[in-house]
């Protein structure tokens, strides 16, 4: 065997072994964030001892040091340099982003994906491969995920807390890249807004607008109400309601193109033809590498990752390439559009009837 050869056989098995225990990483940061462990050492500011932190998160100091050393390991935290006889630790930027609160918190979309409702779908992915089952979340849980939602307020309110937390991180990746979308709207209207925060991230820097929530009637309902912001509940495939622009962020994947192309008709009517448009916030798949880019190859793999996760969740939902969104972006009437790449997984699309 040449040197090439076991240089591969080297590095498949180390791979391979990662696939095998690929679900740790996932399993031990929920744990972190469950504990609370970004949260206390926030409150606490500076390197934190390991008996302080198992104090502040009500623990055994024995069990935490083997989480902490796996989260070292894998740079989710450093290990502070002290005169203290034990170990000490230090935030990340990383760390930061398990936190629950907080503008870079993203706690609320691991908790979502992790849970298990979500998990179980993907043990009937082959099967919907293999045309046995049509959609794996259907065969796992007896229905749709969005009719198990309603029936579930429980797990309603994980989706919610989710889409919340990537609406903070997009609006403020658009506001800080590409402000001029919100230009000259007045009034937005926001499809499948859930508990609105997206209109109230917005309306922080755009108290001028004016801000419609649109969604189902049992997510608008539990939504906290915010100044400058109607809830208004119903079904975009009849009617969205009217306004200078429509939003729609991370809905759209979760469609196949027949009912993408009848949700973006609906948002096209609901806006004015000469000056209207429709935001929308959803990931492009790259379908070609671009070695310039190839800094940035890590949020092509979340995209194609999501895209998994709608094979997993909807029963037609899909990542789209550009080509494929300019096929149901033209197929629902609009003249044209423009493709501005935001700091997220996401892209925001602007089409204008």
């Amino acid at each position: 065997m040449g040197k090439t050869m076991e240089k591969e056989e080297a590095e498949a098995e180390v791979e391979m072994w990662k696939f095998i225990f690929g679900f740790v990483e996932m399993a031990v940061v929920k744990c972190a964030i469950e504990l609370g462990v970004a949260e206390a050492m926030e409150t606490h500011g500076g390197a934190v001892s390991l008996s302080s932190l198992s104090s502040a998160v009500g623990c055994s100091p024995s069990d935490l040091n083997r989480i902490m050393r796996f989260l070292v390991n894998r740079r989710v935290l450093k290990e502070a340099e002290t005169s203290e006889a034990e170990p000490c630790y230090q935030q990340t930027a990383l760390s930061r982003r398990l936190m629950t609160r907080g503008e870079n918190g993203m706690a609320d979309l691991l908790l979502l994906e992790s849970s298990p409702v979500m998990l179980a779908p993907w043990h009937a992915l082959s099967a919907r491969l293999r045309g046995k089952v049509s959609a794996p979340f259907d065969a796992a849980h007896g229905e749709e995920i969005w009719g198990y939602a309603a029936s579930h307020p429980a797990h309603s309110k994980l989706i919610n807390d989710a889409m919340a937390c990537d609406a903070r991180l997009a609006v403020s990746a658009i506001l800080n890249g590409c402000p001029e979308v919100f230009d000259g709207v007045s009034s937005l209207v926001d499809v499948g807004g859930g508990n609105g925060a997206t209109l109230r991230t917005l309306i922080k820097s755009r108290p001028l607008i004016s801000g419609i929530n649109f969604d189902l009637p049992h997510v608008v309902s539990a939504a906290p109400k915010c100044n400058g912001v109607e809830f208004v509940g119903g079904d975009m495939f009849d009617s969205v309601p009217t306004a200078d622009a429509a939003f729609i962020m991370w809905v759209l994947h979760d469609w196949g193109d027949e009912e993408c192309i009848r949700i973006l008709e609906k948002c096209r009517e609901a806006v004015p033809r000469e000056k209207g448009k429709v935001i929308i916030v959803d990931a492009v798949i790259e379908e070609k590498e671009n070695h310039e880019e190839r800094g940035k190859s890590t949020l092509k793999d979340v995209g194609l990752m999501l895209d998994m996760v709608m094979m997993a969740h909807t029963t037609t939902g899909k990542e789209r390439t550009l080509k494929e969104w300019d096929y149901v972006i033209k197929k629902a009437g609009f003249s044209r559009y423009t493709v501005k790449p935001i700091r997220t997984v996401q892209s925001a699309i602007e089409a204008y009837p």
